[in-house]
């Protein structure tokens, strides 16, 4: 049991010091919710004049999913940062074949006009 000690202290201590901070303000509070002016709109001040719920253009979204795609594509790019003479041909031909599914996708997506702004 004596080896196990540290991680039982852990596991007491590591929640209370997350959730002592997350109480100590309630006590000095004051109850705000009791204002009405707390439950009105608010809105840059001045009263809502549209649903908040409003569609966004899919460009948005599809520019933030190529954004996503390119992030592993720089990740996987890390071993080239090895002297070629390093990398045995498995891993030579496992990146050809990543940059070719890549370059085909982006030819794709260049075709489809996915990255056109109008």
């Amino acid at each position: 049991m004596s080896e196990f000690g540290p991680i039982c202290i852990y596991l007491v201590i590591s929640p209370l010091v997350s959730l002592i901070p997350l109480g100590v303000p309630f006590p000095f509070a004051s109850n705000s919710s009791t204002y009405p002016e707390k439950w009105s709109a608010y809105e840059c001040g001045f009263d809502p004049f549209g649903d908040a719920r409003s569609r966004f253009d899919i460009r948005f979204y599809l520019v933030s999913i190529l954004f996503i795609i390119s992030d592993p594509e720089v990740i996987f790019s890390f071993p080239w940062a090895l002297p070629l003479n390093k990398i045995d041909p498995f891993g030579f031909w496992s990146m050809m074949a990543f940059l070719l599914i890549l370059t085909i996708g982006s030819l794709y997506e260049w075709k489809r006009g996915a990255s056109d702004r109008e």
